[in-house]
Order: structure tokens, then sequence, then C-alpha cells
């Protein structure tokens, strides 16, 4: 069964407009990120505050994923000039120009809808609104990377590195942040080493 027969609609919201699903899109944030490699122990106070970032950039964009009423999938981008310090920093320390690329932020779709392509829609859809602004040359994401031995991994878990290939997109070996959450399990918050994968467009 293909996107087009799942009876599924969509919506893309901009800046400001993303306030509207605010409490959707955390929750959906929160049920996926739950799972492993992430294994996000999330609050809706806290998501509502990342989110803020987003709602206050008139150029960051959310394409959304509806059965129904239910928001079932999101995937988001921003100018990476708009982003928070700490995303900036890494960026910053290489010498880049910030104003050249756009960073995609979530791609989280519930388990019961993937497998339909529209994880490559996600991309195309980010894509497309990052090649609209002139200047942009650049989109790239990060992701967390757990060792290979970590108790939580499913025996199943399948990586995205070779979607992410195909799709163009190329880590960076010497870049890293580190971004910190509280993992199902834990007391505190600690932080998660994030590994950089960029593409020219």
């Amino acid at each position: 069964m293909g996107v087009a027969d799942t009876g599924l609609s969509y919506s893309a919201f901009r800046g400001a407009e993303i306030r509207e699903v605010t409490e959707a899109l955390a929750a959906l944030r929160i049920t996926v990120f739950h799972d492993y490699p992430y294994l996000y122990d999330g609050s809706l106070a806290y998501e509502k505050q990342y989110l803020e970032t987003y709602i206050q950039s008139e150029n960051a964009f959310l394409f959304s994923v509806f059965d129904g009423e239910n928001m079932v999938g999101a995937t988001t981008c921003i100018p990476l000039a708009h982003e928070t310090a700490d995303v900036q920093e890494p960026f910053l320390q290489k010498g880049m120009d910030i104003s050249r690329v756009f960073y995609f932020g979530e791609s989280i779709l519930l388990k019961n809808y993937r497998g339909l392509g529209l994880g490559n829609r996600f991309f195309e859809e980010r894509e497309a609104h990052a090649a609209s602004f002139p200047g942009v040359d650049t989109v790239c994401f990060c992701a967390v990377k757990r060792p290979a031995d970590h108790p939580l991994k499913p025996a199943d878990y399948q990586p995205l590195d070779a979607f992410w290939t195909r799709r163009g997109y190329v880590k960076a070996p010497d870049m890293v942040s580190y971004f910190e959450w509280k993992d199902r399990g834990e007391e505190v918050s600690t932080p998660k080493p994030m590994e950089y994968w960029f593409k020219k467009i």
C-alpha cells in the first residue's frame, strides 16, 4: 500500500502557525522519541519550550501527517541562523556561514504508518522549503550515536544511515554536538553525542 492509498491527509505550517498544533506535535515527539535510539523521557513543558524556537521563526516549516484528526507524523526545518546558540555552536566553530544552512529538526512517524514512503516525503518537503530561500545551499540534520552494545537496543533495530545516504546525505566525520535529555530510567539529564549529516541543494 502506498501513501496515496492510505486516506491520510497532510498539512503544512510556517512560523507562528505551528502554535496551532503544538500540543499534538509535542505529544508525538514524546511518543516516538521514547523508543530506541533516543530513549527520551520527555515532558510537555520542555516540548513547548523547544517548539517555541520554531514558532518564533517566520521561516520555520512543519509538514505533518494526519489520520483523521490525529497527527501521526511530522517533520520540521528552520534556518540555522534562527536556531539556538547551542545548535549553532559547532557550525560557527567550523567557520561555516550559518545563513546558508537550513537545519532539519525531527522526522517522526508512529510505527503503524512506517513503510509507506513518508520518510522520503518528509525529506522532499523540507528540501523544497529550504531551497525556496535565496542563498541557502546546504541542509543538515543530526542524529544520536549510541554504543553498539547498548542494553536497550532492540534485536531487530535497523539504523537509518543507508536511507540517509540514498537521499544524498553525507556524515561529517569530525563534527559532533552534545545535547542533553533524560533517558528512560535515568534520574537526571545526561549529554548525548549527536552526529551531523549534510547535503548540498
